[in-house]
């Protein structure tokens, strides 16, 4: 045998003989809904200090792997946040609109339902109402993201070997969960599970399982009212899974409503939705460095809003301009239509002048509405800060992939979106 071939059966040897690695007891999967690239770059100069002259990185610069394609199995390569969901849940490709099921509209086992059958405690935390696209995609089963009643009953009747399939839930909902028909709340306490539905009372929460709503839908914009809440939850949920199961925990966390913005093409409001999402991942990435045994990965369903950064052939980006807005595009227009003082109200809730001609947009957009109102507001921010938007839907532009902890290696590289599904799956089967 030459040397060549001695060192080439050598590594075979070595690869074949390796025993497989052991995964991870705990998984937290984080999910940043819309996204894209361009958002973790806007959020790196945001944060910025601009006294320095290097720009800071950001926690998202520190745990960066990878890349991943988001394409649904549809006649387009734009996915909704239901078949990107469920893409990352399941492993499996479907239809805009899925819920967790296949393109036949057949159930597919989500990678929180395997987590339940090999025993972990499993949770949802989302920004939005606990049932919208992306935890439903983890928790139930619908041929369309907007059966919500029908979605919200999963997470009572969708039994995992006879029990319930979520053990924390934190988000919104309410409209969902006690209703005329069925009241989901009262179901749940029956079962045995805590509930509060104030953001002040989330602390009471002292034992799994348990239930938080604190919104009718939605909760508020984090710019508009409580800057942290998905903080707040994500503390509040890694305290309660902490050392609760000595089988581990599947915990998915999702910052809704940075899509939200971007749908609305409004970049304050954006980039404040990172600021809570970001810093609810230093402390998810705390809780790995202290329970190395547990696994962080984050990625985006998508992208929303075509979002650049530099626009109107101009080379700049003003963060301070956004730095300085003072409430969403629509909180901002529901204070001038109030307002007596619309120039004072204009200048400390945007930051910008008014001037002339914004002047004559105000008031031509107080006459039509607050939709036209808001409109004027948050291109005046654009404009001012030189954002750039192509769409109020989302684009196909590959997201990135984080990860931090143990088995991150797996996740290095450009993917498709249901590889990441299929390693952590992986992982929780072992």
């Amino acid at each position: 045998m030459n040397f060549k071939s001695s060192l080439l059966a050598s590594v075979v040897g070595l690869v074949f003989a390796a025993p497989t690695l052991a995964a991870p007891k705990n998984i937290i999967y984080m999910i940043g809904d819309g996204m894209g690239p361009a958002y973790t770059t806007g959020y790196r100069y945001f944060k910025d200090d601009p006294s320095t002259k290097v720009v800071d990185p950001t926690i998202f610069d520190s745990i960066l792997v990878g890349m991943a394609h988001t394409y649904p199995d549809d006649d387009t390569v734009v996915t909704d946040s239901a078949a990107g969901a469920t893409a990352l849940s399941t492993g499996t490709k479907s239809y805009n609109g899925a819920i967790a099921v296949d393109t036949h509209k057949e159930d597919l086992e989500t990678m929180l339902e395997v987590a339940k059958k090999k025993g972990k405690t499993t949770a949802l935390v989302a920004t939005s109402q606990i049932n919208h696209a992306t935890p439903a995609s983890f928790a139930s089963h619908n041929e369309s993201r907007r059966n919500y009643d029908e979605i919200a009953n999963d997470y009572i009747d969708n039994k995992i070997a006879g029990k319930l399939p979520v053990d924390l839930m934190l988000g919104g909902g309410t409209k969902y969960f006690i209703r005329e028909d069925r009241n989901l709340v009262s179901e749940f306490k029956e079962a045995g599970y805590q509930y509060v539905d104030e953001l002040a009372k989330l602390d009471t929460l002292n034992k799994i399982p348990a239930m938080g709503l604190f919104a009718e839908v939605g909760l508020p914009y984090a710019i508009d009212e409580e800057p942290k809440r998905l903080t707040k939850m994500t503390k509040t949920a890694l305290s309660l899974l902490e050392n609760q199961n000595d089988k581990g925990f599947f915990l998915m966390i999702e910052g809704s409503q940075i899509d939200w913005c971007g749908h609305a093409n409004d970049i304050a409001c954006a980039m404040r939705e990172m600021d809570d999402f970001a810093e609810s991942i230093m402390l998810a990435k705390a809780f790995v460095d202290d329970n190395p045994d547990t696994i962080l990965v984050i990625t985006a369903d998508h992208s929303t809003g075509g979002l650049t950064l530099g626009a109107n052939g101009q080379y700049r980006w003003e963060r301070d301009v956004v730095a300085k807005v003072k409430g969403s595009g629509d909180e901002i227009a529901k204070a001038l239509s109030e307002s007596k003082d619309v120039k004072a109200t204009w200048e400390t809730l945007t930051g910008l002048d008014y001037d002339s001609a914004t002047e004559l947009k105000v008031k031509e957009a107080l006459g039509l509405g607050s939709k036209a109102l808001s409109l004027v507001v948050k291109d005046a921010i654009s404009d001012a800060s030189f954002t750039g938007w192509t769409t109020g839907g989302h684009t196909a532009i590959d997201v990135q992939v984080f990860a931090h902890g143990k088995g991150k290696e797996a996740f290095i590289g450009s993917q498709n979106n249901t590889a990441i599904a299929d390693k952590l799956i992986g992982f929780i089967k072992q």
